[in-house]
């Protein structure tokens, strides 16, 4: 049922975008009375799920979700429509429009996905606000994993700042972004009462973007060992132990916190166990039996029930401009990180994902705060990816129109149906090459 949930909220995002994009060439083209022959959501090659004729447009729905279009008269596209260009040029067709309309007509897909993205996170903000754990809050530093431990982070640091900026809030998404998109040389941390400074070596640039690392949780807040709920028929239930209960040793090794009970714990795998434990203010103690899995039968509190997070509250005025500064923020990283990835320090097998990547980005519980908040996203990725100057794709279409506005010189009707055919078999093979690499992954974990 939870993949089920995650693939309806990645068709029903994947499908208002797409149909929004092409309103974005629908409305100037009609605007300029020019002929729109088709408007589809997915395409159709050879059959459509559904399609209806109103005024001059068949609108309909394709099978092949690989995206959608518009077929507007006169315009050499996906369609490849050679017949109709054979004729002279006619009022109504796109080519027999200005050039500054003909622009105009194909930004209006990524205009609408840039606006749209903004839009949507100045909503979420509106609507949820922003929740936070200040670093503030958080009294015991850091639980590393082992990749963070590489780093040189110990467990017990408390980060101060990564790079030129102060790590003031828990955002493990942030640090990530400071090592890899902004080229972040230093760690400073407080240990033991001492501000450390840790060297960030480039070789994590690459491990953090790769597929391998992308759920890395790196640290998370360290916390005492309290009980927030007992098994039934556990050992811890019939030691007694009970909900509030914080424990603070066992066999005489002190275990302040969790990850040094759990490690404890898993080296005493079933065996008998003295624990110590505080309750109202009292120190008492308990033996009983681990299991072969070193477990005893009870959860203990995580961050988020024993550190407080704050919320930062929007006005519909102080939203919108803060879903711009925000849509701004993820653009500028993904053209950066575009950027590595042409310079080799980021690589693309690690970095690319087809619909399989895409739909994990969305959660197995329908939540409209997350489905929102990845839609927005996914919006301006869109916008920027087919801003990118391959013919098929609208930056193609513009960067040949950009040339006509500059030099006066149109690009020949031939010329523009071989850069097409090229383009739509580059795109193609980055659609495949992406999903492959889904598949690969798929089958390595199997």
């Amino acid at each position: 049922m939870g993949y089920a949930i995650m693939i309806a909220q990645f068709v029903l995002s994947l499908s208002i975008l797409i149909i929004l994009h092409e309103l974005g060439h629908f409305i100037p083209a009609k605007w300029f009375k020019t002929r729109v022959e088709k408007f589809y959501l997915f395409f159709d090659p050879w059959i459509s799920l559904f399609k209806k004729k109103i005024g001059e447009t068949e609108y309909g729905i394709g099978w092949l979700p690989l995206g959608g279009y518009v077929k507007i008269s006169g315009m050499i596209d996906e369609s490849m429509d050679k017949e109709q260009m054979k004729g002279p040029p006619q009022p109504w067709e796109f080519r027999s429009k200005p050039a500054w309309q003909r622009l105009i007509i194909m930004l209006g897909g990524v205009t609408v996905n840039f606006i749209l993205g903004f839009l949507l996170f100045g909503m979420v903000l509106f609507i949820w606000g922003s929740e936070y754990l200040p670093t503030q809050n958080i009294p015991n530093g850091y639980y590393v994993d082992s990749l963070a431990m590489e780093m040189g982070l110990q467990n017990g640091d408390k980060i101060l700042e990564i790079g030129d900026h102060a790590f003031d809030r828990y955002d493990i998404g942030k640090f990530k972004k400071e090592i890899v998109i902004n080229d972040a040389k230093e760690i400073k941390v407080e240990r033991d009462d001492n501000v450390v400074s840790l060297p960030v070596d480039e070789k994590f640039v690459s491990k953090l973007s790769s597929y391998a690392y992308k759920d890395a949780v790196l640290f998370i807040p360290r916390t005492p060992t309290i009980i927030k709920a007992i098994a039934k028929k556990s050992a811890a239930e019939k030691a007694g132990l009970k909900p509030e209960d914080r424990i603070v040793a066992i066999n005489d090794i002190e275990t302040p916190f969790y990850d040094q009970f759990r490690k404890v714990a898993l080296d005493n795998k079933n065996s008998a166990l003295t624990l110590r434990y505080i309750r109202d203010g009292q120190e008492q103690e308990v033996r009983l039996q681990s299991d072969e899995n070193g477990i005893i039968g009870f959860e203990a509190k995580n961050y988020l029930d024993l550190y407080e997070t704050e919320r930062q509250e929007y006005t519909v005025a102080q939203a919108i401009p803060a879903g711009v500064v925000k849509g701004y923020d993820f653009l500028a990283s993904q053209i950066k990180a575009f950027g590595k990835m042409f310079r080799g320090k980021i690589k693309a097998t690690e970095s690319l994902g087809g619909f399989g990547t895409i739909s994990n980005l969305f959660p197995k519980v329908w939540s409209w705060e997350v489905f929102w908040h990845v839609t927005a996203v996914l919006s301006l990725i869109l916008g920027f990816m087919n801003l990118l100057p391959i013919p098929a794709l609208d930056g193609g279409h513009v960067m040949f129109l950009i040339y006509e506005v500059v030099t006066g010189r149109k690009v020949s009707d031939k010329f523009m149906e071989y850069a097409t055919i090229v383009g739509f078999a580059i795109v193609i093979g980055l659609v495949l090459f992406a999903n492959g690499l889904d598949v690969l992954r798929w089958l390595n974990s199997r």
